[in-house]
């Protein structure tokens, strides 16, 4: 189990205030990481740091490129050493193409993808100073293929590009043992999805598409995100996990 250990391993988690990012916060709280959880929203994150004490509870919004650096400069001051980041803030909502502002567009490759890049790139000349170091950004099965029949141009293009950045990172940074993963997951319920869980008809027919017939529970994208920060996969990097209950094998 020594593996899975986290104690004492400084990791930022960005969209911490709701749905993935506050159980990714909790999860990893839970195995002994120095967690500092990211968001815009202060009450949300104040909720998170009351039922996780010493829990680091930070307001950002990631888009804002200098709050970013001072984020990741000031995190350095603090504890000396950044060991991981977990890039899962993001945005989407379902619209067709023809209907979809430009600058709609242009928002969310800038939230999904603009920002992990640039998180990323901030983070890394530490990691790889130190020869070590985990970067898992949260893309989507939408990012291995489309959204069909609900349609979602940019949230999948933006989770595609997540996918192939996480590759060439991962190429880039693992000859310095800095490594790169990521994590597709499948339906789970979120302030972004919750739609699909409500509606009873979308529900039906994502439950029915996916072979092991069910959406995910709470707390079933720990593992994988315990496993790519964790020392039992010292010897992953550049690749995606998809947590879908199968729903990629069509």
């Amino acid at each position: 189990m020594h593996l899975f250990d986290l104690t004492d391993r400084v990791v930022i988690v960005t969209g911490a205030s709701s749905g993935l990012g506050d159980q990714f916060a909790r999860a990893l709280h839970a195995y002994g990481a120095k967690v500092i959880a990211v968001a815009r929203r202060r009450d949300r994150l104040d909720a998170l740091a009351q039922a996780c004490p010493g829990l680091d509870a930070r307001t950002l919004d990631v888009t804002d490129d200098e709050g970013c650096a001072r984020l990741v400069a000031d995190v350095l001051d603090t504890y000396g050493r950044i060991d991981g980041l977990v890039n899962n803030a993001g945005v989407g909502a379902p619209i067709p193409a023809i209907e979809e502002d430009l600058d709609d567009f242009r928002r969310v490759l800038d939230v999904n993808v603009t920002s992990v890049f640039h998180l990323a790139r901030l983070v890394a000349p530490g990691m790889l100073a130190a020869g070590r170091g985990s970067i898992v950004n949260i893309a989507s099965i939408y990012g291995l293929g489309s959204t069909y029949p609900v349609g979602d141009a940019s949230y999948t293009a933006s989770k595609a590009a997540v996918i192939n950045l996480t590759r060439d990172l991962a190429g880039q940074w693992g000859k310095h043992g800095v490594r790169v993963n990521a994590i597709a997951p499948g339906f789970f319920r979120s302030e972004m999805a919750e739609e699909l869980f409500t509606n009873e008809r979308a529900h039906k027919r994502i439950s029915q598409g996916t072979p092991m017939r069910r959406t995910g529970a709470p707390g079933e994208l720990d593992g994988a995100l315990i496993f790519l920060l964790s020392d039992a996969s010292s010897f992953v990097t550049g690749q995606t996990i998809a947590v879908d209950g199968g729903w990629s094998t069509h």
